[in-house]
């Protein structure tokens, strides 16, 4: 598909990511923002922005209009009316972002929910589709950031919990894939992960050999996980929900899947390279 790819989110982690490997592709982006402060960011010469909120589909006619192509975050407030407001437009294929807690159906866990009805919204719609299930982001990692710049202590919850986690560029890539070649991933469900299964502890150990410096790692028990989230402002609903992915254990990020190499051709990226290319993020300043 050659035609113009609207991305939502396109300020985010994935959108960006995204939109940089659009870019990369020769392929006519649209980037879909809240603000023209957003849209500045954006090099006009190489991408199109368009103001518009997802939690009001009509605000989105501007942003669809001419659209072949249109990459969806999870979890707007009217997802069916999104979709609505595609189908309108014209637009050929959709890529649904959700994540692999989808598969349980949980409907009693937040964010499970929000994922299932993301899905459903899709399905519903009779657009050709394609739903992206990542494992947890390697970005993940910048929250602790500032304990790495204010210490040499990094305190953490579920330190028994390994992730295969992903690089955002491979996610952008996978996505990007898909959109070059919607046919063949039409109606599929993909996994993308990382390429190695690591514990919190891990990671703080692959950011001390990166800074050159040594790191102590410090597990949270999951009462003070559960304080630690309340504390930050985490609604209680979503506090539950992760409580239930990572204490409970009803979500396992720590398979590995070939999906990255499968669809892009290139090894996913190891969070020792995404670490090296953050390191300013954790440095003293």
């Amino acid at each position: 598909m050659s035609g113009l790819t609207v991305v939502t989110g396109a300020t985010g982690n994935v959108g960006g990511s995204l939109v940089t490997a659009l870019v990369a592709a020769g392929m006519p982006v649209r980037a879909v923002v809240r603000s023209e402060a957003d849209a500045a960011r954006f090099d006009s010469g190489a991408v199109q922005t368009a103001i518009g909120d997802l939690n009001e589909p009509a605000s989105l006619a501007a942003a669809l209009d001419g659209a072949q192509a249109l990459f969806l975050l999870p979890g707007y407030a009217d997802m069916p009316g999104v979709y609505a407001a595609a189908r309108e437009a014209g637009v050929g294929h959709v890529v649904q972002l959700s994540g692999m807690s989808a598969a349980s159906g949980d409907m009693s866990n937040a964010v499970t929910e929000y994922m299932v009805l993301s899905e459903q919204a899709a399905a519903e719609s009779k657009l050709p589709h394609t739903v992206v299930r990542p494992s947890a982001f390697m970005t993940n990692a910048l929250r602790w950031a500032d304990q790495v710049r204010a210490g040499d202590t990094v305190t953490l919850p579920f330190p028994t919990v390994a992730t295969a986690c992903l690089h955002p560029a491979d996610l952008g890539a996978v996505i990007a894939a898909v959109f070059a070649d919607p046919d063949r991933y039409a109606g599929e469900v993909l996994l993308p992960t990382g390429p190695e299964a690591l514990l919190p502890r891990d990671q703080v150990a692959i950011v001390a050999g990166v800074l050159d410096r040594p790191l102590t790692f410090v597990g949270l028990t999951d009462e003070q996980a559960r304080e630690s989230m309340a504390a930050d402002g985490t609604p209680q609903r979503y506090i539950d929900a992760f409580l239930d992915f990572y204490a409970k254990g009803s979500l396992d990020e720590s398979p590995v899947r070939s999906t990255v190499a499968d669809v892009t051709g290139n090894a996913p990226r190891t969070f020792a390279a995404w670490a090296a290319d953050n390191a300013e993020a954790f440095a003293r300043s």
